[in-house]
């Protein structure tokens, strides 16, 4: 019966907590009885959300419960406040609490306007209206329009995207006197993806008339003045267009570090609780990136699935990087294994992985296409080297990756 199973509770609704259904469905099977706890409705594939300011259409939706009862789950539309990890019971939003024998915390996190002058972009609630921008323009205004990558945000892909849409939409609308400039404290355009991919972007930058300054980091003084340092100029533009800042969950009963985020191990597990994992964006990983979020569940599933009677051998976290950046017109495939000193990233317009989705989860891509899940994200007929080792205990020291920097040889 499903109270003599292990109870697994799953609690977030995002790229990670699906991603993780579909592991544990499939690794697990009926060893365990499956709860995932989520606040809203559907899913909602967010990495298109991008899309929404120059289309008519809404990112694409699922509804959880049936995806969950298809597995022989439950789906509970809660979010969760806390964790009592000595009764081992997570309490949610309505007041009720269940009971685990192992969880998997994937609630992300929340995102706050970096600068309160600027048109913040958000993965959620009212979309961006940049083609009203773009309408003003051909009024008669604006003449320049900026996009700031935060300091703190590690995660700068959108903003590349939303530039280039806005200037191919601007073309389109015949405004070739408008200006699209780029602010970003990377080295380098998506210098997280290794130098190659990075001369690749720059090189589509160039090619659009948009100009990209990297080593700025930006901050606003009171009044609404946005400032670059160094040097201390003014960011001049007549509307600005920034991604938020993240804080972490601060789950009460959770460890977290300074910003909120749960620290956790190769095999995602909570530090200092037992049989509590994490994924996504929530954790201490220092690159907040849904395919990333991916890679956290399908080790957290496995080791899971293993406790309780799977036989195989769970594999810990091995972060590859790999992006699809949206230009507007042909879309570049963006990959970086980010440890163990592995080359220097690919760019291709071909696809690099398989199914060719934008998030290129184990068991996420293929369910959203429609198709088995394949052991090779490799595209047919294509052989690309994507396994690495992880640095030697990386999960105590995460922020040693630095994804504005240059890409960290940790080989020993």
């Amino acid at each position: 019966m499903l109270e003599e199973r292990p109870q697994v509770v799953i609690a977030g609704g995002g790229i990670a907590g699906l991603e993780a259904l579909l592991a544990l469905g499939d690794l697990a099977g009926d060893r365990i009885a499956l709860t995932l706890a989520a606040p809203e409705p559907a899913f909602t594939y967010k990495p298109l959300i991008v899309e929404e300011p120059f289309s008519s259409q809404p990112a694409e939706q699922h509804e959880l419960a049936p995806i969950v009862e298809e597995r022989g789950g439950r789906f509970l539309r809660q979010g969760i406040t806390s964790v009592d990890t000595g009764w081992r019971k997570v309490r949610l939003t309505d007041g009720t609490e269940i009971g685990y024998d192992a969880a998997v915390i994937c609630v992300g996190a929340r995102a706050r306007p970096a600068f309160p002058s600027a048109i913040t972009f958000q993965s959620a609630g009212e979309s961006l209206r940049l083609a009203d921008l773009l309408s003003e323009a051909k009024g008669g205004r604006p003449e320049r329009i900026a996009f700031l990558v935060p300091p703190t945000n590690t995660w700068p892909l959108p903003i590349y995207e939303l530039a280039l849409m806005t200037q191919r939409r601007g073309r389109e609308l015949g405004l070739g006197d408008v200006e699209y400039v780029v602010y970003t404290p990377e080295q380098a355009p998506l210098i997280a993806f290794g130098t190659i991919a990075s001369e690749a972007v720059s090189e589509v930058m160039r090619a659009r008339g948009i100009a990209v300054h990297t080593g700025a980091r930006v901050h606003e003084e009171e009044g609404g003045h946005l400032l670059i340092t160094p040097g201390g100029q003014r960011v001049e533009a007549s509307h600005v267009v920034a991604l938020p800042e993240l804080e972490g969950p601060a789950i009460p009963g959770l460890p977290s570090d300074r910003g909120g985020f749960l620290p956790i191990d190769e095999h995602g597990r909570v530090s200092g609780t037992e049989d509590i994992y994490a994924a996504g964006d929530g954790t201490n990983f220092p690159i907040k990136q849904g395919g990333l979020g991916t890679q956290q569940a399908d080790a957290a599933a496995a080791h899971i699935a293993a406790r309780f009677g799977a036989e195989i051998e769970p594999q810990p976290f091995h972060p590859v990087l790999r992006g699809m950046l949206i230009t507007g017109g042909e879309s570049l495939s963006l990959e970086h294994p980010l440890t163990g000193g592995e080359g220097e990233g690919t760019a291709s317009t071909d696809y690099l992985w398989w199914p060719p989705h934008k998030v290129s989860g184990r068991y996420l891509a293929p369910f959203l296409a429609g198709v088995s899940v394949h052991a090779d994200p490799t595209p047919p007929g294509r052989t690309i080297e994507v396994e690495v080792a992880l640095p030697k205990e990386w999960h105590r020291e995460p922020m040693a990756l630095d994804p504005l920097g240059a890409p960290i040889d940790t080989a020993e």
